[in-house]
């Protein structure tokens, strides 16, 4: 057989792509020293074979600066960091689409690694695992819950989607954040202070999650994107895949579309000031009441209710021959305001009419030390 281990040395790109290749001898590897491009996407490697395949992470393939793994059966990422630490020009590393269930707390990676894809995996959490130098990172389609722990201050662009997220990572942990994807997840709503904390963010993109369409959250999207004012954010998805998740009767209009009610989005101002007119009238009727002695006349009218109510027991005295119980042929009843007309002009023509009424007057006939209903039901008993 002739030699060809020759025809290797100069390869700068190699692509094996859904080929079924479990493994590419390490004696392989050692004769690709040139080799910038390195794809194995789509096939039956293992974390052993891999290992095998980068010869023990001794770093001979040393001018590969792009590695595709994507689409294989691997499961640790703690081998991979540690099969690729001595890959001095590594920049991209994609190794989506694995078995992937958790990340270690730490990890060592080249030192100029920008580009990592940990897509479509089954991740439910981030580490600090993540190298700080990355600049693109690509996170989407996992059971991220949470993405509040790890700060990257090169980053650039960050894929989230797909993923079960509930807010917006805090922007803090990115200043240099560019480009955020975070769409199909389980966000409800934004607003402008989770978007101040992004520094340089220009490129939103947030649609397709379960939006509950509040006042503030509408208000926000409809004036910050609606045209109302320019900004450096632009959502660079459709309006279409922004929908409205609750309440019930929103459910699956367009937030720039729906429509809410002054009830509905100041309902704590509007039940505020009802009540507080209701407590103002409630005031003013207090208020007129006393100026009309109202009270006065309550307590008269239950007063007399109460003497008629007893008028009847009072007429069978009388029948029984006890007619000594009425006293008076009448009881004036009046207001401090009439007391100068009924003293000076009813009083006076009444008793000196002919025959004379014996008339019954507070201030002269009622019992001291009584109460004042006491001495008016008193003395309509015993008045004709």
């Amino acid at each position: 057989f002739l030699p060809v281990g020759f025809l290797l040395k100069n390869l700068r790109q190699i692509s094996i792509i859904n080929c079924k290749v479990y493994v590419m001898p390490c004696l392989t590897s050692l004769l690709l020293t040139q080799m910038v491009y390195l794809d194995l996407s789509g096939n039956l490697l293992t974390d052993l074979t891999l290992t095998e395949s980068l010869c023990h992470g001794i770093g001979i393939l040393r001018n590969l600066r792009v590695i595709n793994v994507s689409d294989n059966a691997l499961k640790s990422i703690s081998l991979i960091s540690k099969l690729v630490t001595r890959l001095d020009k590594l920049v991209h590393l994609d190794i989506s689409q694995n078995a992937y269930t958790s990340m270690p707390p730490t990890c060592s990676w080249p030192q100029i690694l920008t580009h990592l894809d940990l897509s479509r995996a089954k991740l439910r959490r981030v580490t600090p695992c993540l190298p700080p130098t990355l600049e693109i990172l690509d996170l989407g389609h996992n059971d991220l819950t949470a993405f509040h722990s790890v700060a990257l201050p090169a980053l650039r662009e960050l894929h989230l989607s797909g993923n079960k997220l509930m807010s917006l990572p805090p922007g803090w942990l990115f200043p240099s954040l560019e480009v955020l994807l975070i769409q199909s997840n389980t966000l409800n709503m934004f607003g402008p202070l989770d978007l101040q904390l992004y520094r340089r963010l220009r490129a939103l993109q947030a649609g397709q999650n379960r939006f509950v369409c509040s006042c503030e959250f509408v208000n926000f999207m409809v004036w910050r994107w609606g045209g109302a004012v320019e900004g450096r954010v632009e959502l660079t998805d459709r309006w279409d895949n922004y929908l409205c998740d609750s309440p019930l009767p929103l459910q699956g209009q367009r937030v720039d579309r729906v429509q809410l009610s002054p009830f509905q989005c100041h309902r704590i101002l509007l039940v505020s000031s009802l009540c507080g007119c209701m407590l103002a009238s409630g005031i003013l009727f207090v208020i007129l009441l006393w100026k009309i002695h109202a009270v006065w006349y309550v307590r008269m009218m239950w007063a007399w209710l109460k003497a008629k109510r007893n008028s009847g027991n009072q007429k069978r005295r009388d029948a029984a021959g006890n007619a000594y119980l009425l006293c008076y042929d009448a009881f004036v009843s009046y207001s401090e305001q009439d007391a100068e007309w009924v003293e000076e002009f009813l009083v006076p023509e009444l008793e000196d009419s002919q025959p004379p009424l014996t008339l019954c007057l507070h201030k002269r006939d009622f019992l001291p030390g009584h109460w004042i209903i006491d001495n008016i039901i008193h003395a309509m008993e015993r008045s004709r």
